[in-house]
């Protein structure tokens, strides 16, 4: 297995000391690759799955020409360029029930959205637009050559891909599947993530608080963005501030998971064991990032899995998995391009305080004011002050080299809609 270490000694702008942020996400999606596994599953049971193989269409969609709109198939030629034209009604095209025989000279068929387009047909006028006569049907000048006919192979062609590999399976895709009569498709198995956090002052939910103790949230909070991300999750508890005792946990987590995700002990305190056996028992990329809130944040590799150290401050917690866990995870799962979080520059209509040469990543909420969009800071900004994660609907993006921003200026926001 390649050195990490080796691999990142060229790397421009490679700081393990304090990397910015934008660096540290590119080095995470430059060495995380995804897991080789495949297997096949059924079209149900492929939602939130990622494409493994390109889905090739073994049809033209759609296979026949046909109509797109409820009207009568008519032949252009029969169709004055001036003036109404009056044909003779022969017959009836439903969907899925075709008109049978060829359309002659002076003759239209009334087709139903979906029907065959008949044999000499090829065109179709909507209903709306012409008037019955008895037998025959007038029609209004200026129609144009093959309106409302969806031709055979138009929206895809035999032996093309339908779905190229590394596309996260929606609702959508499971219908396109369905429609071109597949059973089953090749899928990427699922990443395995393990996560613990550490510390002797967490206590579990459901029992009474000891002096200087604090419940462990960050666990519920991570299970929950593993979870939005489909993966397999293993987790393996509260693991206390004893070196043994984490050692054992890394070996356990990194004999059963293509990941591990830990929260707390990556800092400079006295019992922050995290980064120190991450070096002893693999490799550790980098350990700190120029950015506000999540700087002790650790990425390496233990025995084949990869790991990241979150700090153990709630909103620092969720900032940096949606900043690089995220990304790094559906990388691991195969998606194919991962696209960052979406951003989008909108007016702040309060100001706040920031000093260069760090990135931080602020809570706001997003708001719709006189038909324009702003945002506003949430308030207290501390990184353990997790209610102002649910109170926000955004996260507001202040880039590494700027300074304060003052009210009415311009600012990237991630909006949390789907996200969160």
């Amino acid at each position: 297995m390649t050195s990490l270490l080796k691999t990142l000694s060229c790397a421009d702008g490679y700081d393990p000391e304090s990397l910015n942020a934008e660096r540290a996400r590119q080095i995470i999606l430059d060495l995380v690759e995804p897991v080789a596994d495949v297997e096949r599953v059924g079209v149900r049971e492929a939602l939130g799955r990622v494409l493994a193989e390109d889905v090739i269409s073994p049809m033209n969609v759609p296979g026949h020409d046909n109509s797109a709109m409820d009207g009568y198939a008519v032949r252009f030629a029969d169709l004055r360029a001036e003036g109404e034209s009056a044909l003779r009604l022969a017959g009836t095209a439903f969907a899925g029930r075709a008109f049978e025989g060829r359309l002659g000279a002076g003759e239209c068929v009334r087709i139903m959205t979906g029907g065959v387009i008949p044999a000499g047909a090829d065109t179709v006028v909507i209903q709306e637009v012409v008037r019955a006569e008895g037998d025959r049907i007038v029609v209004p000048a200026h129609q144009r050559p093959g309106q409302n006919v969806r031709r055979a192979g138009e929206d895809l062609r035999a032996g093309t891909p339908a779905i190229r590999a590394g596309k996260w399976l929606r609702p959508a895709e499971l219908g396109l599947i369905a429609s071109l009569g597949l059973g089953e498709v090749a899928v990427r198995r699922r990443p395995r993530i393990a996560f613990f956090s550490t510390g002797d002052e967490l206590a579990s939910i459901g029992t009474p608080l000891g002096e200087g103790e604090v419940y462990d949230s960050n666990r519920y909070t991570i299970h929950g963005m593993l979870a939005r991300l489909g993966c397999e999750i293993v987790d393996l508890g509260v693991v206390r501030d004893d070196p043994a005792a984490i050692e054992a946990a890394f070996r356990l987590a990194a004999a059963q998971a293509d990941a591990i995700v830990t929260s707390g002990g990556v800092s400079v305190g006295e019992a922050d064991f995290i980064r120190e056996l991450m070096a002893r028992l693999g490799e550790v990329a980098f350990w700190k990032i120029a950015m506000r809130p999540g700087r002790p944040m650790a990425f390496g590799r233990i025995e084949g899995a990869w790991l990241f150290g979150l700090p153990g401050n709630p909103v620092a917690v969720m900032v940096t998995f949606y900043e690089f866990v995220r990304d790094a995870l559906l990388k691991l799962s195969g998606v194919s391009p991962v696209e960052p979080l979406p951003r989008f520059r909108v007016p702040c209509v309060t100001p706040l305080k920031k000093r260069p040469g760090r990135s931080e990543f602020q809570r706001g909420i997003l708001f719709r004011e006189d038909g324009e969009w702003k945002v506003r800071a949430t308030g207290a900004q501390g990184s353990g002050v997790l209610r102002s994660m649910s109170e926000a609907n955004c996260i507001v993006v202040v880039e590494h080299a700027r300074g304060n921003v003052e009210p009415g200026e311009l600012v990237d926001v991630q909006p949390f809609d789907g996200l969160i």
